[in-house]
Order: structure tokens, then C-alpha cells, then sequence
């Protein structure tokens, strides 16, 4: 049952999980390092060991299912990876729903925090810099809430350093409020939160982050009591398939622990 006799499918699942392996090794070359990458590589590995070696690994898969224990086991796993595509896919068009659920009104702006490089935005913080610009240049009474404490390999924090970003391309200081103590996307959302009620502003924020996490930020802005809409950057394509496995994880983790 686990023989593929087509050599052009064997080829054809190789190729596929060759590709996918490439997209999610490259964040490693660009030093980023995340649960998405690891996950997706392992996956893409055993992907192309199934299909290359099909011949072999399916007679080894044969000899365990031959056994009580083992076809338990491997029904087990077979169930484990179908829910898995499934909940892939439900929750694929929960995040693409999310990324686009844009604003209506006015209402202040919340950027959430991405790392900063020798003081200066990484790539993704500069897009989440430059929509959030878009949308405060066409609506000029709106505040902004920028978001981030310093890590350990920051030399200011990413707070100050969107706060700079700003400031250097026109928006007003007084419309800026900084919230510099946070070290993660709740964290950020309950500062803003504290942000929003002592400025007795509306509850409902725009959230500015990439498209894959605007799910998981709103789920937990809605967890604290604020309403949320979204204004979504762009992620540079190649790490586009190791940030949306993450997010996956992240948002499973969520729903299990909280």
C-alpha cells in the first residue's frame, strides 16, 4: 500500500518537497532561525526520503505494518497527517481572511515590534514602517502606537527605532506614542492597550503587522478586550512558507496553552 509504481509521481513528490525544502533553508542563510523553519525543513526531508527511496522505505513501511502494533502506529500517524493538511488549510484562510479585514474608520494605529538592526528597521520592520506611513500620511489625525522593547543583540530598542523611522519621514512627534518595555505580541497589545485607556481613545485599533500574523494578533487583542482591523505588510516572498508554518504552530500553541 505504501509502493508508488509511477516514476514520473516519485519524481514529480521529490521535486515538489525539493522546492519546498529550499524555502524553508533559506531563512537559515539569512541567519534566521525559527520553530517554522526547523518544522517545515524535517518535513521537507522526510518528504524527499519517501518519495526518492520509495522502493526501499515502502518495503520497511510494509514490514511494520505487517505487525498489530505497527499498523496501530501507523494508522495513528496517517490520522495525525491528514487532520494536519486539514488544519493547515482552515486555518490558511482564517490568516488570509484576517490579513485583509481592513479599517473603516479612523482609529489609532498600533505597530507591532520586529527586530532592528544596527539601529536601523530589518527588512520586515521596514515594511511594517512603511504601510503604516501609507496609511498615517491619508489620515492625519491618527495617533500611532509603536511597539517593541531592546533585545540582546539591539542597540536601541525597536520602539525607538520605528519611533526615528517616523519621525524622519513627517509624522509628527505628538502623534507618536511609544511603548518600549514589551518583548512580545501580547505584551505589545496589552501596552498599547494601557496606551489607548489613558488616552480614552477608541478600543477598536489598527493593527499594523505582516499579513501571516494578523490572525494571531487579533485573536489576542480580542482576548484583552479590543477590537481590531488590520493594515497588512507584505513578507518577502522566500520567507513567506517558514513564517506561515510558524504561525500555524503559534497559533495552535495558543489555542492549547493560552
Amino acid at each position: 500500500m505504501f509502493v508508488i509504481s509511477q516514476l514520473w509521481v516519485r519524481l514529480l513528490g521529490t521535486g515538489l518537497f525539493l522546492a519546498a525544502l529550499v524555502f524553508f533553508a533559506c531563512p537559515f542563510l539569512a541567519g534566521i532561525h525559527h520553530a517554522g523553519c526547523i518544522f517545515g525543513t524535517v518535513i521537507s526531508v522526510l518528504g524527499i526520503l519517501f518519495f526518492s527511496l520509495n522502493p526501499v522505505i515502502s518495503g520497511m513501511l510494509q514490514k511494520v505494518w505487517e505487525r498489530d502494533a505497527g499498523r496501530f502506529v501507523l494508522c495513528v500517524l496517517m490520522g495525525v497527517l491528514g487532520l494536519g493538511v486539514i488544519l493547515g488549510v482552515v486555518l490558511s484562510i482564517f490568516m488570509i481572511r484576517a490579513a485583509h479585514d481592513k479599517p473603516k474608520e479612523e482609529t489609532a494605529v498600533t505597530i507591532l515590534g520586529c527586530q532592528v538592526k544596527n539601529g536601523a528597521p530589518s527588512l520586515m520592520l521596514k515594511k511594517r514602517l512603511d504601510v503604516a506611513l501609507d496609511y498615517l500620511n491619508q489620515h492625519e489625525s491618527v495617533p500611532v502606537i509603536v511597539c517593541g522593547g531592546q533585545g540582546k543583540d539591539e542597540s536601541i530598542s525597536e520602539a525607538e527605532c520605528m519611533s526615528r523611522y517616523l519621525l524622519s519621514h513627517g509624522i509628527e512627534e505628538s502623534r507618536i506614542y511609544r511603548d518600549d518595555a514589551s518583548t512580545s505580541t501580547l505584551e505589545n497589545l496589552q501596552n498599547a492597550k494601557e496606551i489607548i485607556t489613558e488616552q480614552d481613545w477608541n478600543p477598536e485599533i489598527i493593527i499594523v503587522t505582516d499579513g501571516y500574523h494578523q490572525f494571531r494578533a487579533a485573536n489576542i487583542a480580542h482576548s484583552i478586550g479590543l477590537k481590531t482591523k488590520a493594515v497588512s505588510a507584505k513578507t518577502s516572498w522566500y520567507l513567506v512558507p517558514s513564517y506561515w508554518v510558524r504561525e500555524w504552530l503559534g497559533i495552535c500553541y495558543q489555542f492549547v496553552f493560552g
